[in-house]
């Protein structure tokens, strides 16, 4: 499946279940290499596209042994058939049996650390979420109406956007194309949703063009949530301050399916991850796998009823990552006094210096308390002593000017300590990014 936010989403991810087979819903902003990767990895018999994605997925298809019908929800091109002609005398039958354990769809991840991998869930995760955050956290309802920015291609996106709204009969509002601030705000006045789903990027666009207009945004929302990375603190205080609605932030992942661990409607602490979501446990271990102390870094461990099955043509990295019951994140997080988990950043990301490991989330939320700094990164650099030191990356405001790189370091040092304060600043008109918003920060190593 590699579509857009449309009706045949639903139609071709459910009717593909009822009838036995396996959907894989993909990242409809990929290159056509990686599109050709990922087909040749799920050896996918049948591939239905989106008319106005044609031209990307073409050459992907071009040299594949398995493809035996291509689909094209649209206009069909020589080699392909419209789905209106697939589905044309389509007559309706038995949805097949199926175990709660057996196999039921896979999703790639979403390559924020190198490429994506085959995930695959099995037939009750779906139901799994909808009665956990679903039910539980975000306490949908038949009346709700939902407005998703993250594509139904995420797992985020499928939890909010499909399962949890028919779950209890609930209303979604299907957006096709790019998600900004002016399409956001547009549908939020139009369509008057009661839910909005977002990323931590797109909130703080949001704030900054709703604040650059001035006044209140006009909009039922009564409540938000936020996944895909940490959102800042500063971020949910605004938002707040202006929608009069909170952002429950939350972290999830496609190996869980969804959130596992979130902050709660009427009790969000912006800055923090917030606590277990019912259903699910978490632990924070060291390099040993021993339970850390509070206020001590650890990589987090979560143990759930939505975990994967594994990895598809991944063995070696299903056994690193789902070890019995436990799946391991690669979050690093610390538990503060009051129970509550703070992100700290990727196991991958986190780096020392001078022997103290530096979290880049707690410095990337430093800079964007900067009145001038929209978006930041940060990443290990090696100085000229061959020493580990912080180098960030920055997006500023429209119309904001350059502080300078000196006035952001000393920013930074004022508010999270001497050493960890970037000893580079860089202005970037964009941070690479995956479709789901998460940094790629790899790519701004160097």
């Amino acid at each position: 499946m590699i579509l857009r936010d449309q009706i045949e989403f639903p139609l071709v991810f459910w009717g593909a279940m009822k009838a036995g087979a396996i959907p894989v819903p993909l990242n409809a902003l990929l290159s056509a290499p990686v599109y050709e990767a990922i087909l040749a990895d799920s050896r996918a018999s049948i591939l239905v596209v989106s008319e106005q994605l044609w031209e990307t997925v073409a050459p992907a298809i071009s040299d594949n042994p398995y493809l035996r019908r291509i689909v094209v929800v649209g206009e069909a091109p020589e080699g392909t058939e419209s789905y209106a002609d697939f589905m044309q005398g389509a007559e309706p039958r038995p949805a097949v049996e199926a175990h709660a354990d057996e196999p039921a769809f896979w999703l790639y991840s979403s390559g924020s650390t190198g490429a994506p991998k085959g995930v695959r869930h099995v037939h009750s995760s779906l139901q799994a979420t909808a009665e956990t955050f679903g039910a539980q956290v975000l306490g949908i309802r038949e009346e709700d109406i939902v407005h998703f920015v993250a594509k139904m291609f995420f797992a985020y996106g499928l939890g909010n956007a499909m399962s949890f709204p028919l779950s209890v009969g609930a209303a979604t509002v299907l957006h096709a194309g790019r998600p900004t601030p002016e399409s956001c705000l547009a549908l939020m006045r139009e369509e008057r949703p009661t839910i909005f789903c977002g990323v931590p990027t797109l909130f703080a666009a949001l704030v900054a063009a709703q604040e650059a207009r001035g006044g209140k945004p006009d909009h039922d929302i009564r409540l938000s949530t936020s996944a895909g990375e940490a959102l800042p603190r500063e971020i949910g205080e605004r938002w707040e301050a202006l929608w009069g609605a909170e952002i429950v932030d939350g972290v999830g992942s496609t190996e869980m399916l969804h959130i596992f661990l979130s902050n709660r409607p009427g009790d969000c602490v912006y800055g923090t991850s917030g606590v277990a979501v019912p259903g699910y446990e978490l632990r924070l271990v060291d390099e040993h796998d021993e339970d850390v102390a509070d206020g001590e870094v650890g990589e987090l461990l979560v143990r759930g009823p939505s975990s994967a099955e594994g990895y598809w043509n991944r063995r070696h990295k299903s056994q690193s990552t789902f070890e019995g019951h436990w799946t391991r994140t690669g979050d690093k997080y610390e538990r503060n006094a009051q129970g509550r988990l703070v992100y700290c950043g990727r196991t991958d990301d986190m780096f020392k210096v001078s022997g103290i490991w530096v979290s880049p989330f707690e410095a990337e939320q430093a800079l964007v308390e900067h009145p001038a700094v929209l978006k930041a990164a940060v990443v290990p650099r090696v100085d000229d002593q061959d020493l580990t030191k912080p180098a960030a990356f920055v997006v500023l405001k429209d119309g904001a000017e350059a502080p300078g790189a000196e006035a952001l370091k000393a920013f930074v040092k004022d508010r999270i300590g001497m050493w960890k304060y970037p000893r580079w600043v860089e202005v970037l008109d964009e941070l690479p990014k995956t479709a789901t918003g998460k940094i790629q920060r790899f790519k701004l190593r160097g």
